[in-house]
């Protein structure tokens, strides 16, 4: 059988082993890239073609951000180099601590295309990772991220095949998990904004939500497995219950006394801000209050002369002047 006919990625017995974390931004400029080119060529199936720019500490590598590439006009294969060395110097500039560390496409699955892709690109990149955006079918990428699992996107690592003596270059699928940073959330909330006509606060909310059902079902779980361990329903798993107990003792208890002075020095400080608040808030009504006596009390004075002969002010006169205390206090109103 001719190499080119054989299948370019191992069977998912085979793991990599890489450790990947992918980021909101590249997801969401991958898609509008693909977008974009659907609209610009009237086609449901353009060729996307990008580049990967993220960290990589041993095996631990994370995908931050990302930038279209071109390919020749001459050979539709071949990577306009020109092209990506200046976007990525014109990168570099900006964000320095990003190198390239892969590439992206739009496809079902690797093909032997990818692999004359991927050797273009290894004169950048000893082991340039690909990420692939699936469309028409959800990932099934094996990663216990539940937004992972809900997008489709899948992640491959490059490696070389022996066989019959030959060599050459294959994929092998990687795991991989979506994390996010607080301004990548805030940019996703607004996003979502956007699309879906939800505010910040009701997305805030919503998450909490999720966060809380989530660690009280898995709270519920752990305490029908211990309760089924009791009544000798499941075999115990000695494992488990070391890592329960050492999470329950790590938990700060409430008859613990630097935990109670902890709590109440906390709860002391929150109530004395609240009281401070109330406080400034009081002291400013009052304020405005004696302001608005003392413009009152001083419609009593003539013009020419404070009581029998001090200042009085124009329109602020007693019971004989153009305006009364009364009238003042109206006007003031």
């Amino acid at each position: 059988m001719d190499t080119d006919d054989l299948p370019v990625v191992l069977p998912s017995s085979t793991t990599s082993g890489l450790s990947l974390a992918l980021h909101p931004l590249p997801i969401l400029n991958i898609s509008e890239h693909l977008t974009r080119r659907k609209l610009q060529t009237d086609s449901n199936s353009p060729f996307v073609l990008g580049a990967l720019l993220g960290t990589q500490n041993g095996r631990e590598v994370e995908i931050v951000n990302s930038f279209e590439l071109a390919v020749e006009e001459s050979d539709a294969d071949k990577v306009d180099h020109g092209f990506f060395i200046i976007r990525r110097d014109q990168y570099k500039q900006v964000f320095p601590s990003l190198e390239f560390i892969g590439w992206y496409t739009v496809a079902p699955q690797p093909t032997a295309r990818h692999i004359k892709f991927h050797e273009q690109f290894t004169a950048y990149s000893s082991t340039p990772l690909l990420l692939i955006l699936q469309p028409s079918s959800p990932s099934t990428a094996s990663t216990s991220d539940v937004t992972a699992q809900a997008l489709p996107f899948k992640a491959y690592e490059p490696t070389t095949e022996i066989r019959d003596r030959k060599t050459r270059s294959v994929f092998i699928e990687a795991s991989y998990s979506v994390e996010t940073g607080e301004a990548e959330r805030i940019a996703v909330d607004w996003t979502a904004k956007g699309g879906g006509g939800e505010t910040s606060l009701e997305s805030h909310l919503q998450s909490q939500r999720a966060a809380v059902k989530m660690l009280h079902d898995r709270i519920i779980l752990l305490v029908q497995y211990v309760t089924d361990v009791l009544a000798g329903q499941e075999p115990i798993d000695h494992g488990t219950l070391r890592s329960l107990s050492a999470l329950i003792a790590s938990l700060p208890a409430s008859e613990n006394p630097a935990f109670r002075t902890e709590f109440e020095t906390e709860y002391e400080d929150v109530q004395l801000t609240a009281l401070l608040s109330t406080l400034t808030k009081s002291a400013n009504t009052l304020n405005d209050f004696v302001d608005k006596h003392a413009v009152l009390t001083s419609g009593g004075r003539d013009e020419r002369g404070g009581g029998s002969g001090g200042p009085r002010r124009r329109g602020m006169s007693g019971r004989g002047g153009p305006m009364g205390g009364s009238e003042a206090w109206e006007r003031f109103h």
